[in-house]
Order: structure tokens, then sequence, then C-alpha cells
């Protein structure tokens, strides 16, 4: 019957290849199976492209009496068709209604996608609210790094698993197919899946607060644990990954094979939270690399390859790395591509290796125009080598370079706003200057800023961002002074990046506002033809909650956070070490020069 609606509402739809299915390398079970939806709160596009949910979906496939099955949020033009023609939310593989599975598994990638995991919930048939699902299936559980402060969507979400889902999900659905055995309810599932380490339960733990409304006390139930630690895959050469990927029918955002390089980061960059939580750095031997991605390409047909991480040209053995691909790659024409190319580690050498795989411009992220705010931020990148850098790429033929920035960077001012201008004027007439640079070629500096958000487990999550104004009057003031054609300038929108800073910090409190807003038709929030700023606005205002408190309010070191209760590995006293030397504009080096003692080695030492 499913089918037969879908037949007649896919003829009305843009890209309905988004919603059959039956693409190269999916996999279809028998129905007898435990059923694991893993859904992602985006576009097919976006989903299809992350390389996580690429992985897990191989590895929950490869248990026995496992199927799992892929769900994405709906266009805007299916969801209204699904709604009038009482389609419920489905998996790809089988068709099939997902409020009939056993597990909902969520990625968590962006705090914006927040009202589209309820959207999807209720395009399932099922209430928003976990203490309104009564049962034990489904079991709605989220990953992610916004599960680092799980908060804002306590009240919708069964279980957390903070850390790599290689560890923690076989360990789950193995629970879950126990407690399915012995009839157990959902309470006693989730009172033994919090028994499992980076399991959190959020309804086991009651929050108060003060007057002043800051957080008071996290307090744990009987039997739950006090603090809910992370969990990390130590060894990677032996970690699962897929010799294959789903092959879509239709262009996706990343439309390549992706190989995971690394994990963690050696940097210590104050404002990001992705090299925090990922620690520690742990690498793949290039001989395990180099046959993943033969499998991968002789898999899918791919033609081109990512080798991915968060900063890549920080990989150890990249030379040996790509002395061992370049002959077969090259001989069967696949494009090698590096992304996360740090200014730093940007030689000759590697510029040549890179000639020889890819034609694209060269993407740098100096983050900060002036020496003194990159210094606050730990960038550890002078100007000097960005200039070398740059230097490096236009004797090498290049003539288009895209530069990463932030505004509202802690203790920035409009002189570091100018410095960016600056800094690329430079760069272009670098170009200009050089004997050797790219004959009947005109010069490309683009610039793209990105609005400063504090995150939780980092130095900075104690820092007040910027108010909207602020960030205009800073927008629009680099726009003045960048007089050259040959610079292009972008930004972000700073409304998105408020709410997101909300989010990022908040409290279960906002779990009222969060459903307020789906239930005023949020979606896809990411998106700005989506967004709509009222919407949250009117929100907050209904439920008597003023969003500065979350997002321009500094929190002093001894106040509990939000995710006090929650262990990443990285230690309260280091983050606050960092963030008065961030005030004090010392920088701390990079894990490759010296320990910096944040904590995170402990959790190697607790996986052995």
């Amino acid at each position: 019957m499913l089918f037969e609606k879908l037949e007649d509402v896919l003829l009305k739809v843009q890209k309905p290849a988004r919603y059959i299915g039956g693409e190269l390398h999916s996999v279809v079970k028998e129905r007898g199976c435990l059923r694991y939806a893993l859904c992602f709160p985006d576009l097919y596009e976006i989903g299809m492209s992350h390389l996580g949910s690429k992985i897990l979906y191989s590895l929950q496939n490869s248990m026995p009496g496992v199927w799992c099955e892929r769900v994405f949020a709906p266009g805007a033009d299916m969801e209204l068709l699904m709604r009038e023609n009482k389609i419920p939310l489905y998996g790809l593989e089988s068709l099939e209604p997902i409020k009939d599975f056993d597990i909902l598994g969520f990625s968590l990638q962006y705090e914006m996608c927040y009202p589209t995991v309820l959207n999807m919930l209720d395009l399932a048939g099922l209430p928003v609210r976990s203490s309104d699902r009564h049962g034990l299936s489904p079991v709605v559980m989220a990953g992610g790094p916004c599960a680092c402060n799980p908060e804002p969507m306590a009240g919708f979400i069964d279980l957390f698993a903070l850390g790599e889902g290689e560890e923690i999900n076989p360990r789950v659905i193995e629970l879950y197919r126990k407690a399915k055995d012995q009839a157990l309810s959902k309470r006693e599932f989730l009172k033994l899946a919090a028994k499992i380490p980076g399991v959190y339960v959020p309804s086991l733990y009651d929050v108060s607060y003060n007057t002043d409304g800051t957080v008071k006390e996290i307090k744990a139930a009987p039997g739950a644990p006090k603090t809910v630690k992370k969990q990390i895959v130590t060894e990677l050469d032996a970690v699962h990954f897929p010799g294959k990927f789903v092959v879509p029918y239709i262009e996706i955002v990343h439309d390549r094979a992706i190989l995971e390089v690394m994990r963690g980061c050696l940097r210590g960059c104050r404002f990001c939270q992705a090299g925090f939580i990922y620690r520690p750095f742990r690498e793949k031997s290039p001989e395990v690399l180099n046959e993943n991605a033969k499998m991968l390409c002789a898999s899918t047909g791919y033609d081109e390859i990512s080798l991915t991480s968060l900063s890549t040209s920080d990989y150890t053995k990249l030379d040996e790395l790509l002395e061992l691909m370049l002959p077969w790659s090259q001989e069967e024409r696949v494009n090698l591509s590096l992304p996360s190319l740090r200014a730093d580690k940007f030689s000759k050498k590697l510029l040549k290796q890179i000639a020889k795989v890819r034609n694209s411009g060269l993407t740098f992220a100096p983050e900060a125009g002036s020496q003194r705010l990159r210094d606050v931020i730990n960038k550890n990148v002078t100007e000097d080598e960005i200039m070398r850098t740059c230097e490096t790429a236009f004797s090498g033929g290049y003539a288009s370079v895209k530069l990463y920035f932030m505004l509202g960077l802690p203790t920035e001012t409009m002189e570091d706003v100018g410095e960016i201008a600056d800094l690329c004027r430079r760069i272009v007439d670098l170009y200009y200057h050089m004997p050797d640079r790219p004959k009947g070629k005109a010069v490309n500096v683009s610039i793209s800023a990105a609005c400063f958000v504090p995150k939780p487990f980092t130095p900075f999550e104690f820092e007040p961002q910027d108010t909207m104004e602020q960030f205009l009057e800073k927008q629009k003031h680099l726009k003045e002074i960048i007089k050259s054609k040959k610079i292009s300038f972008k930004y972000h929108n700073s409304p998105v990046s408020m709410i997101e800073a909300v989010l990022a910090r908040g409290d279960r409190r906002l779990c009222d506002v969060v459903e307020a807003v789906w239930k005023k038709g949020a979606k896809l929030d990411g998106w700005d033809e989506y967004f709509s700023i009222e919407r949250w606005l009117d929100s907050f205002k209904e439920h008597d909650i003023d969003p500065a408190f979350y997002a321009h309010r500094r929190r002093e070191y001894g106040e509990t956070m939000p995710w006090s209760h929650l262990d990443y590995g990285i230690s309260r006293e280091f983050l606050i070490r960092e963030n008065k030397n961030a005030h004090a504009g010392k920088t701390t080096p990079d894990c490759g020069e010296a320990c910096s003692g944040c904590g995170a080695n402990q959790l190697t030492m607790d996986n052995l």
C-alpha cells in the first residue's frame, strides 16, 4: 500500500531519487532482523556525504541479525505530499515505516538540526517527547558532536551516545536484543543502558537551578553514573571501515570516496570544538589507508577520493601515503583531494604532490587578520608563514586562494577586523610582484568570514558571543574597506549563529523552545530559505526565556555548566588555564611539540 502511494507521489517532487532507495551497495535483509533506522536530520544530499553515517551503516549491517536502513529528512515538497497522503517516514531500503523499527538513531552534527529531528519523529507518527513514547520500541538514541551538550534535546531523546559509535552502538543493540527477549519495559532497558560506558540517559538525571538562572545541581538517579565519559576507538587500523559505500543515483554534496586518515587534532585552536572533543590524536597507517582507498574506488567507481581529517597536512606519514597512492591513482585517473591544509605545513614538495592530483584553488584558514588575535585563539600561524604559503602556491601555478576567517572572536577589535582586509591586500600585492607568477591569470583572494560561536569543551566555552548588531557592524566595516576587485567577500548569517550559540550552551529548559519553534513550522533551519529568526524569538518570548542569557553572557570559571556531568576527556582546569592564556595573548604548543596536560591521554588508558 505504501509503495503504491509513493509511486504516485514521486512523480510530483523534485529529485525523486532521494526517496526510492535501491542504490548500488544498499543493503536488504530478511524481515526477522532487529531493525535500526540510521536517521540523518537533513536532506539526502547532505546525509549521504557524511562519513560517520557510512561507517555505522556498514558496521551495523555487518552484525548478524541486524538490518540498518537509511532515513533522511524529506524536502518541503515531499513532506507536504507525505502528510497529505498519510505516508509515514520510512526506511529507504525496505520502504517500511520507521515507527515499527526497534531503534532510531539520529546523528546530531549541527545544533540547527534540532527542529528537524522533531519533525522526523512526527512524520514517522511518533510523539516527539520521550515521556510520551510508551513501550520498549522504538528506542530513540542520538550521537554526534552535539551530544557533548545534549540538554536542549534531553526531552526528546531516550539515550545519547557520547563518543565514537563503533564502540557504543553495538553494545546498545545487543542490550536491546536481551531486553526484547526478556520483555523489559523501556524504563528497565534505559536503566541497564546507562551502565554501558558512554551512554547518557537524560531521564535519569534531575537538574535544579539557582535564582539567577544558572545550573545549581545535576543529580543522577540511583544506579546511574554521576559522570558519563565518552568512549573512543584506540586502534584506528583495527576499526571497522566500509569496503564499499552506497552509490547515490543523484549528485550529493561530497560526491566522492572519502578516506579518514586520522582522528583528533594536534593543534589547540581555542575556538575549535572538534579539535578538543575528538581528542586524543590517532592515525591510521599508510598501508591500511592505501588498501581502503583501492577497495573504495574499485567498488564504487568514484574517480576522486578525499583524504579527510581535521588537519590532513598534520598526518605524520602523509608523504609515505602519497607515495603509495599516487602510482595507482594516476594510472587509474583517480583524483586525490587533500582538504584541511595548514599554512605552516604547506611546502613546495607537498605542492608538487598536490599538483599531480588536483587543479582547484587552495584553501587555508588563518581565522584572524592580526597576529595578536591569532595568538589569542592559539592558531600558531604567523603572517610570514601565510605569505610564504601563498608565494609557494602562486609560484606553483595557482592564482586562486580561499581564506577562512571568523568575526567576533574573544578580545576582537575593529582594528583586528581591518587587518583581514590588509592581509588580503598584501597577498594580492605579493602575487603581482612575483616574476614567476602564472602568466595571463588574474589573482583572486576569496574571503569567507564566519560568526564565532562559543562551544562546550573549548577554552572559549566561558566567552560571550557578539550580538547580532555587533556582527552586522563588523561585516559592514569589512565590506566597506575591501576596495580591490581581486578580493571577494562572503559572510555568514548572524541570526543563525546567535541561535546556534543559544543551543550550543543551553540547558534542558530550551526543550520547550525547540518544540515551540517546530510547532511553528521550523525544519531544516540550517538552510537560509527555511530559517526564521522571528519564529525563534517568538518562542523564546512565549516561554519567558532570554536568549542573551545563553549567547551573550560571560560564564564564571566556577559555574556549573549544563554539561558538567559529561566527561569528554578535557579537564576543566585545562580549559580555565587556556582561557586565561588567551586573554594574556599567550600561545600553547601543539600536541606534537609538547603535552599541554588536557587530560585526553587518560581516555586511551581507560580504553586499553
